[in-house]
This record gives C-alpha cells, sequence and structure tokens, in this order.
C-alpha cells in the first residue's frame, strides 16, 4: 500500500465531516485510512462509519493524549508513507493524492508542499504564513516549521515515535528527525496540497508550544544562533502585523 492516511480523533464530530469527505473524494486509491479515536463520546465514530470510506479502519481507546495516539497510528500503519491529516483538515483538491503519488514514484524519502488557511465553513482565508521551500533539508528547520506537519509526507521506514516529553511540538521536533536521516525530498509544487483549518491554539498553549520549539531550536541548531533568529522572528512578526 502506497499511503496510509491517520487522523487522529477526540470528539472531533463538529469539524470531521471535511477531513472524511475529502479523503473520500480523492482520485487516487491506493491508501488505507486510519482513524486512532481516544474513546470519543460524541458522533465521531458514527461519522466516520457514515463516510463509507472503504479502506478506513478505527481503533477507539484511551491514550495518554495526541502525540501517543500518533506513535499507535506509527505502529498500526502498513503503507510506505504516512500522511497525519487531522481533524478538521482537508486535502485541498480531490486530485491532491494523486500529485503526491507522481511525486512518490522515485521514492523519496519526504514529498512535502504548501497549505493554505480555511475557516470553520471551509472557506479559504490565505496561506500559511510559512512558505514550504523548492529545496529542504532538516537545517531548513531552524526558521520554524515551514513545513506543515500535514503537509510533509514521511516515509515509514525513516519515521520514529513522538517524542512524549513535547507537548505541543512533539511534531516540529519529529520532522527535523526524519529530515536528518533523509537523503532526497521531493517538492509537489506552488499550489496547496493540504487546507488547515485555522481555529489555532489557546493563548495558554500557544506559548507553551513556542517555549517547546525554542529549546528543540536550541537543541539542534545551538543556543546563540537561536536567540539571534528569534530577533529576526520579532522583527518578522511586526512587518507582518504592520
Amino acid at each position: 500500500m502506497l499511503f496510509s492516511i491517520i487522523t487522529v480523533t477526540y470528539n472531533a464530530g463538529k469539524v470531521l465531516s471535511a477531513t472524511l469527505e475529502s479523503v473520500k473524494k480523492q482520485s487516487f486509491s491506493d491508501f488505507e485510512y486510519l482513524v486512532i479515536d481516544g474513546a470519543s463520546t460524541d458522533d465521531t465514530l458514527a461519522l466516520v462509519e457514515q463516510a463509507g470510506i472503504s479502506t478506513a479502519t478505527v481503533w477507539s481507546e484511551p491514550d495518554k493524549g495526541l502525540y501517543d495516539a500518533m506513535n499507535k497510528a506509527i505502529d498500526r500503519a502498513k503503507g510506505q508513507y504516512l500522511i497525519f491529516l487531522n481533524a478538521g483538515d482537508a486535502f485541498a483538491t480531490a486530485e491532491t493524492l494523486s500529485l503526491i503519488a507522481m511525486k512518490a514514484q522515485d521514492l523519496p524519502d519526504v514529498i512535502y508542499g504548501q497549505t493554505q488557511l480555511v475557516d470553520a465553513t471551509g472557506k479559504v482565508v490565505g496561506m500559511r504564513h510559512l512558505t514550504a521551500p523548492p529545496q529542504l533539508t532538516w537545517q531548513s528547520f531552524k526558521d520554524g516549521m515551514l513545513v506543515c506537519h500535514q503537509a510533509f509526507i514521511a516515509n515509514r521506514e525513516l519515521c520514529p515515535h513522538y517524542d512524549m516529553n513535547y507537548r505541543f511540538s512533539a511534531d516540529y521536533d519529529w520532522c527535523i528527525k526524519v529530515l536528518k536521516k533523509s537523503d532526497r525530498c521531493a517538492y509537489v509544487g506552488d499550489e496547496p496540497i493540504i487546507s488547515y483549518l485555522s481555529e489555532g491554539l489557546t493563548t495558554e498553549n500557544h506559548k507553551k508550544s513556542l517555549r517547546e520549539r525554542y529549546s528543540i531550536m536550541c537543541h539542534y541548531y545551538g543556543t546563540l544562533p537561536t536567540i539571534l533568529r528569534h530577533v529576526k522572528f520579532a522583527f518578522r512578526h511586526l512587518m507582518r502585523k504592520f
């Protein structure tokens, strides 16, 4: 199987339909769809069943949070490439998986692309402010998570477990680890491949996430260079604000 598309859920009934619909309408069909659910008590599981995705498999059991569920998905996935598609997020078009599959023909270690932001109605509100570069290495992430995790498709053989010591930014650490193992990355192109639901973290969790990312940056790229880059980040934020 070429792809394992993975959606982690917990009481995600309000946002899940768009995700399920985008998976079901893909013109490329060589994939399994794994729903890793944390024992939801709303209509999440009913929506998955009603979607009628023939390759869907659901596991529903208590977990220790998002990254614990994603680790379970890595252990259970059978596809050559892993795509983590969060509840509320979606493939940009019905042809997206076909475009990704074309890049997979040469068996790169990582396939990646751009991300657009959508609101709760599915309306596109803009592009992600960090832009995926045409050439990607692990050093690229010293300037932040340039590729949205959902638009970062990795060969399963290179995928470690997520570090559970990080509650909010383990995906950033994970992508760097994958890229450090990678010899070749394939860029899908300038058109977005993922529609990311722009609801964001709460203010408090966003601050915690930034602190974790700072720690990760220091670990991989050095403390002083990271401090200097954060001066640049602050300037970039002010320029974007005005």
